[in-house]
């Protein structure tokens, strides 16, 4: 069962940065929100690079790999990113994405101090997943479409969350992960429904009602 998860956890996150960066030059945008790019890409940085350091692992290999994809979608969000700001002047905009990321390794690395290996990557990875939840959320009502983001997306990165929240909230008795795994799958549920029902409407403004005129 342990190795089913597993598998069902790295084959959709795989999926999602595959198709993170299809989408992301293809809409001329980003797929990830920055604030959980970052987070994201620092957590497969610092974990690949420990995993690195002792015998070689399978998920030390795929974290080097998806921090690999996480730097493309990061290139994506400085080459298109902009647009999506246009109040931010481009050095504004540029040292806010720089900010972003190294405060994420700030954490990542401050998490690792304080937890440990095995529990910071554990508890960092839900805390991010759930805070990535509920961007992409705020991410496809700001854009009013799907620009950057799929159903595909949507439904990998549930899978992907869901299976190791099954494993070490379920099978390995933490609470804590359960809790916030259990709350990612509500969001990322509600995202998909959000994104079906931008793909039926083709945005979220609501039909436009006919006006009726009484007779005076």
């Amino acid at each position: 069962m342990a190795v089913f998860l597993t598998t069902l956890s790295r084959l959709p996150w795989t999926i999602v940065y595959a198709e993170g960066v299809r989408l992301g030059f293809r809409h001329r945008s980003y797929a990830i929100p920055l604030a959980a790019l970052g987070l994201n890409f620092a957590w497969e940085c610092v974990y690949g690079a420990h995993g690195l350091l002792g015998p070689i692992t399978a998920q030390a290999v795929i974290n080097v790999v998806w921090a690999l994809a996480d730097a493309v979608i990061l290139y994506a969000f400085f080459r298109f990113g902009r647009a999506e700001f246009p109040t931010l002047t481009t050095p504004m905009f540029i040292g806010w994405g720089v900010l972003m990321v190294g405060v994420s390794f700030a954490v990542q690395l401050l998490l690792l101090g304080e937890f440990g290996v095995n529990d910071a990557a554990r508890y960092s990875a839900f805390l991010q997943n759930l805070l990535m939840s509920g961007l992409f959320i705020a991410m496809l009502v700001a854009q009013r479409g799907l620009r950057g983001q799929s159903l595909l997306i949507a439904v990998a990165r549930w899978i992907g969350t869901l299976a190791p929240t099954m494993l070490f909230g379920a099978l390995h008795g933490s609470a804590l992960i359960l809790g916030l795994g259990l709350m990612c799958s509500i969001l990322d549920l509600i995202y998909i429904g959000m994104i079906l029902l931008v793909v039926r409407r083709g945005s979220f403004a609501a039909p436009q009602l006919a006006r009726t005129h009484t007779a005076p």
